[in-house]
């Protein structure tokens, strides 16, 4: 017996499936590629990710639950990962003034400083292994035909 769900399925087409498949390739491989481009620095993309976050922010830190909301990661595992980056240096926990369970991830200047070293590295990468790859206007019809998927996505965040 069908159920309401099987009845309105709507499978993907071939094409559709073969798009959704590449995607998910590249999304991992390129991914991966980062990743390994990295470990030289000794980051990972999760670092590197809250060093850029930290590096764009004013006064060089954010509140860790709007840098969790910034990088998709749980309050405890940014906690986990915070404390890994504070023994490498890279950054320190401070209190919020403004509320006292509140807590601050900072950059440090050895953080700014790995940030300043390696953005020149992961930004070589990204070119070799994604800009370079394709010609402008099929970078400019991604971008177009990306950006409503990112919007859905981010109104969706924090729903069921």
């Amino acid at each position: 017996m069908e159920t309401d769900t099987e009845t309105a399925t709507r499978w993907l087409t071939e094409d559709e499936q073969l798009t959704w498949r590449t995607h998910l390739d590249v999304s991992r491989l390129l991914m991966h590629q980062l990743e390994k481009d990295l470990q030289p620095f000794g980051l990972t993309n999760n670092d590197y990710e809250i060093l850029v976050n930290l590096s764009e922010s004013p006064e060089l830190r954010m509140r860790m639950s709007d840098l969790a909301a910034a990088t998709l990661q749980s309050k405890s595992r940014l906690s986990h990962q915070i404390t890994r980056m504070e023994t490498a240096g890279l950054v320190r926990r401070e209190n919020c003034e403004s509320d006292r369970r509140g807590l601050y991830a900072v950059l440090t200047d050895a953080g700014m400083e790995t940030m300043q070293r390696v953005a020149p590295h992961h930004v070589a990468s990204v070119r070799r292994h994604f800009i370079d790859l394709m010609a402008p206007d099929a970078l400019a019809g991604l971008r177009e035909s990306l950006t409503p998927v990112a919007e859905h996505l981010r109104g969706r965040r924090g729903k069921a």
